[in-house]
């Protein structure tokens, strides 16, 4: 599978980092199953004689884990000896499918899985998830009690893939991918908003599955703000992405606008600048990025250099031109942890 060409490598990213790459051919298989039970609980994996080879970046974002895989054909399965054996495993996996295709079995469904898809399983029951064909994951694990419902509510989203033409399916998989790649770029708080916005949705689907959702519940109008912050983010290059014309897109008034972003503590014109200097530190690291400093603001909508110099100063407490910098001085090394011997 050939890489996303627009995002970095994944070995010049924080976090740690398991490949079979610089392995022995005769140590890859062990290494790669070993990988998959660390990162997803323990698995019986399954991968054809001629294929072993995959890489797995996983990323903390305090008690969730963000995770991306590139791998092989593989089969994955949970028994019910493996769920007893790891008898307080109650960690939830939310899933996109970024390439490749899948089929995964759950609570008595099964799920014919595509690109853009998202899924959930939970790892305190049995599953199989298959690989017929080289893949490419982003995931988020995180503890049941963490999404906030009880096991009976999960088994009604598990094995039930939203779809990237559905309304939740739009939402969640920008959101999802946007986590994981970013994953130890963002500013902690940052990062925990944004695994904050995927829990909600994921509550969201649940009450639509159980049937208590209307257009008038929390839930309806947090799924409205999710919408709203993912066109944010899709529109963050116009620099005429000022909050009347968010509400005008949207179709409701600038107060009620203002009102949703009350629960995400800050104006929506900060959350909108906050984004962009995300999207700005991100471009300023990126090894293969050799734009300029006021170059790199205008692509994400600052208008001024001198600005935009200000307001990361005041995020970040250096200047972007420090910020490119220490990231040049303090560059990523892999970790190998795990690797076992066979």
């Amino acid at each position: 599978m050939s890489p996303d060409s627009s995002r970095p490598e994944l070995d010049q990213l924080p976090g740690t980092l398991y490949t079979t790459a610089s392995l022995p051919t005769h140590r890859r298989r062990a290494y790669w199953c070993d990988s998959l039970s660390r990162t997803f609980g323990a698995v019986d994996t399954t991968v054809p004689d001629e294929v072993c080879c995959g890489t797995i970046r996983t990323v903390s974002l305090g008690r969730l884990r963000a995770v991306t895989v590139d791998g092989g054909p593989l089969s994955a399965l949970r028994t019910r000896r493996l769920v007893a054996r790891g008898a307080k495993d109650e960690y939830v996996v939310v899933k996109l499918l970024a390439g490749g295709v899948a089929r995964l079995e759950q609570d008595g469904r099964e799920a014919i899985l595509g690109p853009g898809d998202v899924f959930v399983y939970d790892r305190a029951r049995p599953f199989r998830l298959h690989f017929p064909q080289s893949f490419r994951t982003k995931s988020l694990v995180l503890p049941r009690d963490v999404l906030g419902l009880s096991e009976p509510d999960v088994t009604r989203i598990t094995a039930s893939p939203l779809r990237p033409d559905t309304p939740l399916g739009g939402l969640l998989s920008p959101f999802l991918a946007g986590l994981v790649d970013g994953a130890g770029t963002y500013p902690p708080h940052t990062g925990e908003l944004m695994a904050r916005n995927i829990i909600d949705l994921l509550r969201v689907l649940a009450d639509e599955r159980l049937g208590r959702t209307s257009a008038d519940t929390p839930g309806g109008n947090q799924a409205l703000l999710l919408r709203i912050q993912a066109f944010i983010d899709r529109h963050l290059a116009d620099p005429d992405l000022t909050p009347q014309a968010i509400a005008r897109a949207h179709r409701i008034s600038l107060r009620h606008l203002h009102r949703l972003f009350e629960s995400e503590d800050v104006t929506v014109g900060r959350w909108v600048q906050r984004r962009r200097l995300e999207a700005c530190g991100r471009d300023l690291v990126r090894r293969a990025n050799s734009s300029t400093i006021a170059a790199v603001a205008h692509r994400w909508g600052f208008t001024s250099a001198a600005h935009f110099s200000r307001v990361f100063r005041a995020a970040y407490g250096m200047s972007p031109r420090e910020w490119r910098e220490a990231q040049d001085m303090a560059p990523y090394t892999p970790s190998l942890t795990g690797l076992i011997d066979t």
